[in-house]
């Protein structure tokens, strides 16, 4: 069996001074070769693993064929975006985790060619017959996204409202120019304003305008993807002092306001000696970040490396730029200057004990194990929840225990007229999973709208 195409990156020691893109694209020599190690299973259990379920083997196929724009045009039939996907999906723990080569460590490198295929882009724009219908989609992210297009093909008149001032939710405001290249969403955007849909920011739903307000200007259905902005911290001492954010807050300023240039409207002071606490995906993007302004930066994890929930490629690249990782330990407290600065940690070690009812360990802390760490920058990224502000104003929509938005299979909250998908729903997941509920939401919505 021939080896995996690997893709290349951009030099270690380049990466850090820079937000240019890590990632390099397979030629076509490189996407061939790679799309000819495909077994074309008839388990298709690569398939069946994906959310969208694209068909992959077909597409792969296109390629091995030299027929990349049918290869692009096999996966729109169920992804419209796979730029952003070929880029951000955890593929190891989806398509290529159930790739039957998974088992040597040679799965199909499935991101990577369609990532390759995303260039070789065709239009429909001019096959679509228009409905006078119209659908409010609320947030601009990948649910939101998904949805627009899949309620666009079938000819409905779709808005998207988003609260910020630039479009593509968390994948502009959450995921690094280093991973996800604004021009890449860009791109996606301005697809779907081929496809007829409206865009207005700076539009808050839930306080700027209301569902009521939106369904008087004559929209008959909503689906809510307006994500889970709102951060969790650890309630430890000194945790609101100067210096330390949430990664949600830190990423939003560094991403969408370049607010780690001084000459920007609004600087972001980070200090010499940056600390994040956590591991995932988001942990290792604000280190990578803050990395790049010249701090040293140090990760601390409650487990180890092998555990962190983070993708691993993207560990890899953080530990080959200089992000130190240090295992097993968890704050119990911050230090603080005369000016209520933070400018240490007080930590403990953990050991971790297998959990027979859990693939990941447990852990608890050591006694008498407590040191203090030096830091003047802390970014907490443990996770976040769901934003109420849109929830708040309507009245009697069902929430969970955590406050995210109910909804059934067909998800659809307790109003008939209102959906909801994304880190709405479940308090944060993926790009690839947001994108899955933006379409099931749009199959929905779309009988709900053909019955009325």
């Amino acid at each position: 069996m021939k080896s995996r195409q690997i893709a290349k990156t951009i030099a270690d020691n380049l990466r850090k001074t820079t937000f240019n893109e890590v990632q390099c694209a397979f030629s076509l020599e490189e996407a061939m070769l790679e799309a000819k190690r495909c077994l074309n299973c008839k388990s298709r259990a690569c398939v069946s693993a994906c959310p969208v379920n694209v068909k992959i083997p077909e597409f792969i196929q296109a390629i091995t064929d030299n027929n990349c724009v049918e290869a692009y045009n096999i996966i729109t039939e169920t992804n419209l975006f796979p730029s952003i996907c070929g880029r951000v999906c955890p593929q190891e723990k989806q398509c290529e985790g159930s790739c039957v080569l998974a088992k040597a460590n040679n799965a199909i490198s499935i991101g990577g060619l369609e990532r390759f295929v995303s260039q070789f882009q065709t239009s429909s724009a001019n096959k679509i017959v228009k409905k006078p219908t119209k659908v409010a989609i609320i947030g601009s992210g990948p649910a939101g996204l998904s949805c627009a297009c899949d309620l666009l093909k079938a000819g409905y008149q779709v808005t998207i409202f988003e609260a910020l001032h630039d479009f593509g939710g968390v994948l502009r405001y959450g995921i690094p120019e280093f991973r996800l290249p604004n021009s890449i969403i860009d791109d996606e955007i301005k697809k779907l304003k081929e496809l007829g849909c409206q865009f207005i920011k700076n539009t808050l739903v839930g306080k700027t305008i209301t569902i009521n307000d939106l369904r008087t200007e004559g929209y008959c259905a909503f689906f809510v993807a307006c994500g889970a902005g709102y951060p969790r911290f650890m309630n430890l001492p000194n945790e609101g002092s100067i210096g330390i954010f949430s990664a949600n807050e830190f990423l939003t300023r560094v991403n969408l306001l370049n607010a780690q240039h001084s000459e920007y409207d609004t600087p972001l002071h980070i200090g010499k000696n940056v600390v994040v606490i956590g591991g995932g995906n988001v942990a290792i993007d604000a280190a990578r970040c803050a990395l790049r302004t010249g701090s040293e930066v140090t990760i601390l994890y409650r487990r180890e490396i092998v555990d962190m929930p983070a993708r691993k490629e993207e560990v890899m690249h953080a530990l080959e730029e200089g992000v130190h990782i240090i295992e097993r330990v968890n704050p119990t407290g911050f230090l603080t200057n005369e000016f209520n600065q933070v400018n240490g940690i007080s930590l403990v070690q953990m050991e971790l004990v297998e959990n027979s009812e859990d693939s990941r360990r447990n852990f608890s802390p050591i006694e008498d194990s407590e040191f203090l760490m030096k830091a003047d920058t802390v970014i907490v990224a443990i996770g976040t929840m769901a934003n109420r502000s849109l929830s708040a104003s309507i009245p009697d929509l069902q929430l969970n225990a955590w406050g995210c938005i109910q909804v059934n299979e067909a998800m659809q909250s307790n109003f008939a007229d209102i959906f909801a998908g994304g880190d709405i729903i479940n308090g944060g997941a993926t790009v690839i999973a947001a994108l899955g509920d933006g379409k099931k939401a749009a199959e929905n919505i779309i009988n709900y709208l053909q019955k009325q």
